[in-house]
């Protein structure tokens, strides 16, 4: 770019650009290339003693591409192809756009201090900053002489017009410079044709790409045609806003070869950036959309409306490097509104101007002094940004609506009702930030206003009010529709002016300056209506009539421009944040000083308030309350970030208030509140509760708001200004206790709230709260109306995940893990009126997809919005949501419905009716639909996403019932914040709790493996009766905290576990080595999702990959260990109120309920069960469905019946043995038998309850709830029919007590008995469930409470199978006998726990135990053409084992990264890991003097001949090779080339290389460029690009990704590992595809469920291994197989290691059975 820096920044241009013509498409544009200069080939700097400012050429560096063209690549050999990679640097998210600049730039001044030593490069710096639009008016703040190209690229795809710039703004980017430009072969001259080609790589990620594919640039000035070419470039700064998030990144390219140093690359940035700096709109200006139209009109634009600008992500090709031809990029995403400067002269444009208004203003078409009066204040409305006019019909406002329909740039929306219309203008002003103009006719027309002009006042909401009328001289004189309109408002408006009626004998410029000055008022804080009354005499038409042109006199300059007469310039002084002496300092001791700190954000009115707030909180970690109306109550988490602990959100605190001890305990000592009003009155009760406090109130008006008085700071600035200061002080003190109990108290509010609302199965209206805030999207907007409708959202809205893939929600995770959701709601003065009306002035102002919650009475009051919204102007649809309860169910909340009579209620509070919602969308014309469940609202919700029409959605509901589930959601709220509460108590008594709410540490774990023979055979289908002894085996574990406490636990597999203790043994030794030093939270007691959390937080491993027994053993142990560290029971950790001096007369006793075999005749069964009777039995289970038929075992309950007596409950379990027809078969037979329930009567899980309904008999749930393993919610829906009447829950079948509670907490709601069922474990486990089985009783009572039902009597629960152990694991077994006092078999509370307290364990019966094999560490070393390689190796596992598996890591990994694996398989196998050469600890040395020229190759094979060598030296016996990524490819190598050495080999996550020659050279390059930057740029900056990947975005969202990021630093010799990076690239390696269909070795193909790329690879190597065995043969299953691992992505070994291993161990398996199979093949 040629200029000359005379001044700040002035230019020296070529005259030849004045030269330029501009046809599209076919046509071309005619111009000499040099003229361009940044995509010159010439850079020089020259100074003189005369001019001291350079004059500087700059040059954009070239790049061929952006992607390869196959007819350009199939003859490069290897050189000839380059690829640069960007390296990206992402900064802290920017409090400001000001920021984001100065943050870039002092990135870049540290990097001009140890600038990159490569001859070139790209670098690139992006910073998150406000969403709020700022591309376009950056752009129309830059000047007339400028840095090209300069240019505005809108994201609007909804039809774009030039008029939809002035309505709602436009998302989009702003760009400055070239940092790059591209050719491709039809736009290079033979001059400039190079042997190498470069490219920029597709795996810089984050780049855009912007320009043209149908233009070419001619170098000489000819109307010659030529074929289109290209013309992209990458621009230096750039702007690029999305949905929630806009990106500021700066780019430098160098390239010392064409003439562009790094130096000169800065130099050229930074002439980008000052300008850009120097002329960027700053945030705390007020609308600067008036300056669009004026800078616009500056610009010789050339308008097509046939062009289109591209711009797209490097990545949005899908990583395609090479296409057929570059036009196919043509299809990409493409802006059809936009505006680039190439130079002074040429600026091309689509869709930005309107040619009517380049015009100057002329009042010659002006027929009458009204017609220009009225045109005059239309104009200067347009010129200060105000372009929505919402006109009422009337006679006298005639020449305002004639002058605002016809004006070009003003849309204009009309309604008969101008209530409705005003409340339409308010809810634009809410959308925009702009005020809406509203025009009306005189007299009750204006009065109309009121309500609406009301709402804006006590809201700050901008309106321009101009209201026509009559002149002076009929006023008071009885003329027809007049009234007094002077201050018709009062003080409800923030200015009011009467014109006087239209003359040319007062000049013209009195309109001007009082239309500037309204709009300066309403726009100023604080910010409000104001009121222009304007009277015209007749004619109102647009009939001739003579006015004096002298009223123009002055406006010359303004008619020539398209600038607003009067300019309103604010000059600030920000002294706040300088003064440390003052006020402000005051404050910020006083938030220094805070103990118990409480942040709250209010209503939120912008994108960038919204951002503040976040930054805010973050910076404080104070414990932050978000309102409905925030934007943040209803925020997304993108995916699981570590940043996300540093938000500390309470959502429902509003619920967790209805706790007495939760009231009592919260004293917050300093609170600030940023924005206005709180929804809840709960919270505000508590905040008056604080007082006195130091209560710090920010918010940008003057105006008091604090009803209860208590506010002690008043700051009037906005949430930025004094988020920027406190940014710039010290970190405040952060109380982790007083933060970790409110954030645990509200999860577990949160939970219940959650649970309730899913297993309550009519539709509700929290339910509807619930399902409308899930359905939305970043991309959507909500409007919430007043009364309950609010009030429900805000208590009931559900703070949701989702992870996104997008480009925002990937740099945003990297610090701010949250998008939000904008919501607004009339809120000032909070009436019923307008609400409909306001929505879709919401919509339009905000332009999104618009939903609007609001109850039937509001609905109604607003109807006429209807026809607002029929109209559909200039919006995107619309969702009207409607609750209706057929009258005001708020009053059912209040206390006023417990004192009066229902039917005053019903007439003169819920005002009840029965209107047609139906019949009123009928009328207007617009689409509704009702529904009546969950469903329906869900499908209803989704079609209103997904369909571009408008809709109003009917939710029918029922005051009463509403009241009743809103009383019991309060109940069961208050009851889950009280059970957390009295939890944490006890915990902090004497545990200081950290920030994430840790207590202490696991120091190791112990397992012993145990053995106890058993009296009897148990009850199992499966059972050797012939056998004469049985046995119980499974492990105990010892847990031991840092502190010497230990925890007992129990893993016990069975028959019907489906796991065997060879699998059970692998996943004990994984956790021996994951839970040494792993930190105990406190809230893991709680059981609500506590412990799922734990397991994926702190261990690395989803949940569900845990085993079932091992999960339940896990959490008894864990549980065991923290009630030993408090020195009480495990029943008093899950239910602390409750302990053994506890005289609450609740009792600590668990009636047990026997078991019995059915084997024998009729009469033997009874007699054996009236023997269990006489011992104290009241309740016995009997095994049936095994006999001949079903009348045999009916035969066998009738007798039993007969002999028990009726006062015994009988309960039978056929284990889903019958048919349907077997079981209706038996029902009829024992119909009059009194059974208390049968367990699984059919086989087949659909007919459950058809058998209910069919039989009538009583059914339990075993099975079914076992096999349930995620979603158990959604599952057990269907089961809620009132014929299943209980479950039966084995925890250590359903995966441990967090979701045995959960199911019985299902059960209990819903009326149903919750039964523990043991599974024949020893006295350990007999013990935990017996304290469990009584903490099931305890919730059940409380149940029972809150839905006021009578309490169920004691369940008898499924332990009776301690009666089979003939001996105990503890040498003091657990006593259950008959109880003194009740005369009935029990198990006492107090003696489980003693037991546990005594626990001795019964070393008779002990097996062995698991400590976890040692890692032994060593180097070995290979001899090898020309150099030594010293190995680093690790080894677990016996060395005579014959199994010796091999593992191999990936690029950037260790020997160690196998760690865990080697440890779980070890009882099988010998294990090897090694560092790979280059990699780690192993190290190369050469024999002689080391030379580049000798430098040995890393290829694949070369690594392979080393492994190989290695494999000799370790072991005489084949090995299993294993390996990820890099290392797979490796694997699979050896497996097919040498199979003398490799029995079998794990591919994970591996490729045998690529087929095509193409692709091979492009990768080749590729990975050369990253080596180059590896070397230049250090491990760290690599690193951080490496991992932004595609390919790792699964791995990025695992709670240990910077644990594993941090592991891979350890490597200090990053010239060997760029070398091996390039060596070993895949483009370097010869594809082995053929091979494949030639392979022996079994292989096991291991990929990730998300890892779509190497799936597909996967499918097809497996596809050519089977095609290669012989047809016929069918062993392909039992040599090779493809195992996919769930939950994760590329690296599957670390995301998800459990089932990795044990498709390992299975895989070891299988080779060590099907020698003979693969034998036969060969």
């Amino acid at each position: 770019m040629k200029f000359q820096l005379s001044h700040p920044l002035t230019h020296t241009l070529s005259p030849s650009l004045l030269n330029l013509r501009f046809r599209t498409k076919r046509s071309l544009l005619p111009l000499q290339l040099q003229t361009l200069t940044f995509l010159t080939h010439n850079s020089f700097l020259r100074f003189s003693p005369q001019n001291p400012n350079p004059v500087v050429a700059v040059e954009a560096v070239r790049f061929d591409g952006p992607v390869v063209e196959i007819g350009e690549s199939s003859e490069v050999v290897d050189g000839d192809l380059e690829f640069e990679t960007c390296i990206t640097r992402t900064l802290p998210p920017a409090l400001t756009l000001e920021h984001g600049l100065q943050s870039i730039k002092e990135a870049v001044d540290k990097l001009k201090l140890d600038p990159p030593s490569s001859a070139s490069g790209v670098l690139r710096f992006q910073v998150a900053v406000p969403p709020g639009p700022k591309a376009l008016n950056w752009f129309c703040c830059q000047p007339e002489l400028s840095v090209y190209p300069l240019f505005f690229l809108s994201k609007n795809t909804d039809n774009p017009t030039w008029k939809s710039l002035y309505l709602n703004g436009s998302h989009g980017v702003f760009g400055i410079g070239a940092a790059i430009y591209f050719t491709n072969s039809s736009s290079c001259t033979s001059g400039e044709r190079n042997l190498t080609k470069r490219y920029l790589s597709t795996d810089s990620t984050f780049i855009m790409i912007y320009g043209f594919m149908d233009i070419n640039f001619n170098i000489e000035l000819s109307s010659k045609m030529h074929e289109a070419g290209s013309y992209l470039f990458i621009p230096q700064i750039e702007l690029d806003e999305y949905e929630g998030v806009s990106f500021l990144a700066a780019t430098l390219a160098w390239n010392n070869s064409s003439l562009c140093s790094f130096e000169e690359a800065v130099r050229s940035y930074e002439f980008s950036l000052k300008q850009a700096s120097c002329h960027s709109w700053l945030t705390t200006d007020k609308c600067h959309s008036e300056s669009i139209r004026s800078t616009l009109r500056k610009l010789k634009v050339v308008e097509d409306k046939t062009v289109t600008m591209v711009y797209m992500n490097l990545l949005s090709k899908g990583g395609r490097e090479v296409m057929g031809d570059i036009m196919e990029l043509k299809e990409g995403p493409s802006s059809y509104q936009f505006c680039i400067r190439l130079s002074l002269t040429i600026a091309i444009a689509r869709n930005m101007l309107d040619h009517k208004s380049e015009m100057c203003y002329s009042a010659q078409d002006c027929a009458n002094i009204n017609t220009f009066w009225a045109s005059l204040i239309i104009e200067e409305c347009s010129r200060l940004g105000l372009t929505y006019f919402c006109v009422a019909p009337g006679s006298r406002s005639s020449p305002l609506a004639v002058a605002a329909s016809t004006h070009p740039l003003i849309t204009c929306i009309a309604c008969f009702d101008e209530r409705s219309l005003a409340f339409h203008a308010v809810g634009y002003a809410r959308g925009s930030h702009i005020p809406a103009v509203v025009i009306t006719s005189s007299g009750t027309a204006v009065s109309n206003l009121l309500p609406a002009v009301v709402e804006a006042s006590q809201d700050f909401v901008p309106l321009l009010l101009l209201t026509a009328d009559r002149p002076p001289e009929l006023q008071d004189a009885g003329a027809n529709q007049s009234i007094n309109q002077v201050n018709h408002f009062g003080s409800f408006v923030r200015f009011f002016f009467g014109l006087p009626a239209a003359t040319d004998q007062v000049p013209a410029r009195v309109l001007l300056t009082t239309i500037d000055s309204a709009v300066h008022w309403a726009t100023s804080s604080p910010r409000g209506p104001v009121h222009i009354n304007c009277p015209f005499r007749e004619p109102l038409e647009n009939s001739p009539s003579i006015w004096m042109p002298s009223c123009l006199k002055g406006l010359g300059f303004w008619m020539s421009s398209a600038e607003p007469f009067t300019k309103y310039i604010q000059v600030r002084h920000s002294h706040a944040c300088n003064d440390t002496h003052g006020r402000m300092a005051e404050v910020l001791n006083v938030i220094q000083r805070a103990k118990n700190g409480l942040l709250l954000i209010g209503a939120m009115h912008t994108e960038d308030d919204i951002w503040a707030a976040l930054l805010l909180s973050k910076h404080l970690s104070w414990p932050t309350i978000p309102d409905i109306l925030s934007g943040l109550r209803l925020r997304k988490l993108l995916a699981f970030s570590e940043l996300e602990q540093e938000f500390i959100f309470v959502d429902h605190l509003d619920h967790a208030l209805l706790s007495d001890s939760v009231r009592d305990w919260l004293q917050a000592d300093v609170i600030i509140q940023v924005g206005s009003r709180i929804t809840s009155k709960r919270i505000s009760q508590m905040l008056e509760k604080c007082s006195p406090c130091s209560y710090i109130m920010v918010d940008s008006h003057p105006c008091r708001h604090d009803a209860s008085h208590i506010v002690t700071h008043r700051i009037e600035s906005t949430v930025v200004e004094f988020a920027s200061c406190l940014l710039k002080a010290t970190s405040p003190n952060k109380n982790s206790k007083w933060s970790s109990f409110l954030q645990i108290l509200n999860m577990m509010v949160a939970w219940e709230i959650s649970f309730q609302i899913s297993t309550h199965y009519s539709l509700t209206e929290p339910q509807a709260a619930r399902t409308i805030s899930e359905i939305l999207s970043s991309k959507s907007a909500l409007f919430v109306g007043n009364s309950m409708a609010i009030r429900d959202v805000d208590m009931y809205g559900h703070d949701w995940s989702e992870c996104i893939h997008s480009f925002s929600a990937s740099m945003l995770d990297s610090e701010l893990p949250f998008h939000w959701l904008r919501v607004a709601g009339n809120r000032g003065a909070s009436g019923i009126d307008g609400l409909l009306s306001t929505a879709v002035g919401f919509a339009v102002g905000c332009n999104k997809q618009v939903l609007c919650v609001i109850g039937d009475v509001s609905f109604l009051h607003d109807t006429n919005g209807l026809a607002i919204l029929n109209q559909r102007k200039s919006r995107k649809p619309m969702t009207i949501v409607v609750i209706n309860n057929q009258g005001g169910a708020i009053f059912s909340l209040l206390p006023i419905a417990e004192r009066t009579d229902p039917s005053i209620l019903k007439q003169y509070f819920y005002t009840s009716h029965n209107v047609s919602i139906c019949g009123l969308c009928k009328a207007h014309g617009v689409k509704h639909s009702l529904v009546q469940t969950k469903r329906e609202l869900q499908d209803a919700l989704l079609a209103s996403q997904y369909n571009e029409i408008d809709c109003v959605i009917e939710v029918k509901s029922s005051i009463d019932a509403n009241a009743t589930f809103h009383r019991i959601l309060r109940k069961f709220a208050s009851q889950a914040s009280n059970h957390a509460f009295s939890i944490l108590s006890r915990l902090s008594v004497q545990d200081s709790i950290s920030h994430e709410g840790f207590i202490c540490k696991i120091s190791r774990m112990e397992c012993s493996r145990f053995r106890i023979p058993l009296c009897a055979p148990p009850t199992l289908n499966l059972v050797d009766h012939e056998c004469t002894k049985f046995y119980r085996e499974g492990y105990i574990l010892s847990i031991y905290l840092e502190d010497g406490s230990v925890g007992l636990g129990e893993v016990a597999p069975f028959e019907i576990h489906r796991e065997s203790l060879l699998e059970i043994e692998q996943q004990l030794i994984f956790l021996l080595h994951v839970l040494k030093g792993a930190k105990i939270s406190c809230f893991l007691p709680l059981l609500k999702g506590s412990f799922s959390s734990w397991i994926w937080n702190n261990l690395g491993v989803p949940p569900c990959s845990i085993l079932p027994s091992v999960r339940c053993g896990l959490e008894m142990g864990i549980l065991n260990a923290i009630a030993a560290r408090q020195g009480s029971s495990l029943l008093n950790t899950l239910q602390p109120q409750i302990d053994e001096g506890d005289k609450s007369g609740r009792s600590s006793k668990v009636k047990i309920c026997a078991l019995l075999d059915s084997n024998g005749t009729p009469l033997e069964v009874a007699c054996a069960a009236t023997g269990l009777v006489e011992e104290g039995f009241t309740a016995i289970k009997l095994k049936v469905a095994r006999r001949g038929g079903p009348i045999h075992d009916a035969a066998v309950i009738q007798e039993v019946r007969k002999m028990v007596g009726c006062q015994i409950e009988l309960r039978v379990d056929a284990n889903r043995n019958w048919t349907f027809e077997e079981a209706i078969e038996f029902g009829s037979f024992v119909k009059d038998c009194n059974l208390q329930y049968i367990e699984e009567p059919v086989q087949d899980e659909n007919d459950i309850i058809k058998f209910c309904e069919y039989s009538g008999l009583p059914v339990a749930l075993d099975e079914t709830i076992g096999s349930i393993q995620e979603n158990t919610l959604e599952k057990l829906a269907k089961y809620s029919h009132p014929g299943i009447v209980a479950v039966v829950i084995k925890p250590s079948v359903i995966g441990g007590f967090e979701n045995a509670s959960l199911v019985a907490h299902w059960a209990q709601n819903q009326g149903k008995m919750a039964v523990v069922s043991a599974a024949y474990e020893s006295g350990l486990g007999l013990s935990a469930y017996i304290q469990f089985s009584c903490y099931l009783e305890l919730q059940n009572a409380d149940i029972c409470k809150v839905i006021k039902s009578e309490r169920v009597p004691s369940i008898a629960h499924g332990l009776g199978t301690y009666r089979w152990l003939e001996e105990d694991v503890t040498t003091d077994p657990l006593r259950i006998d008959r109880d003194p006092d009740s005369g009935f078999i029990e198990a006492s509370v107090s003696d489980a726990n003693r037991f546990l307290q005594k626990f001795q364990i019964n070393h008779n019966t002990i097996c062995s135990k698991l400590t976890g094999e040692q890692v032994n560490g060593y180097q070995l070393t290979v001899d090898t053409r020309g150099f030594s390689c010293f190995l680093k190796v690790y080894e677990v596992g016996e060395r005579t084992n014959d199994n010796v598996v091999l593992f191999l890591h990936g690029f950037l990994g260790t020997g160690e990264d196998w760690i865990t694996a080697m440890k779980a398989i070890s009882g099988s196998a010998r294990c090897i890991s090694i560092d790979l050469p280059s990699h780690g600890g192993s190290k190369i040395q050469y024999h002689g003097a080391k030379d580049s020229a000798q430098d040995p190759t890393f290829s694949i094979e070369v690594v392979a001949d080393i492994l190989y060598k290695m494999i000799d030296q370790i072991t005489p016996v084949k090995v299993i090779c294993v390996g990820y990524s890099m290392g797979a490819r490796i694997a699979l190598h050896m497996a097919l080339r040498f199979s003398d050495k490799i029995k079998g080999a794990v591919v994970i996550a591996g490729s045998p290389g690529l087929k095509d020659k193409v692709a091979r050279d492009v990768r080749r390059a590729k990975d050369d460029s990253k080596a180059h930057l590896l070397v230049a740029y250090g491990l760290q900056l690599f690193m951080e690009n490496w991992y932004a990947g595609d390919l790792w975005k699964s791995l990025r969202s695992h709670p240990h990704f910077n644990q594993i990021v941090t592991s891979r630093l350890q490597h200090d010799d990053v010239q060997s590992l760029a070398k091996s990076l390039s060596d070993l690239s895949v483009g370097r390696q010869q594809p082995l595809w053929e091979d494949l269909k030639h392979c022996k070795t079994p292989l096991l193909l291991i990929v990730g469920e998300n890892d779509t790329k190497f799936k597909t690879i996967a499918q097809e190597m497996f596809c050519e291994v089977c095609h290669g065995l012989k047809s016929g043969d069918n062993l392909w299953n039992e040599i090779h197989e493809i195992v996919e691992i769930p939950n994760c992505g590329h690296a599957v070994h670390l995301e998800n290691p459990l089932p990795v291993i044990s498709a390992l161990r299975q895989f070891l398996t299988r080779l060590g059975k099907s020698s003979f199979a693969i034998k036969r093949v060969v």
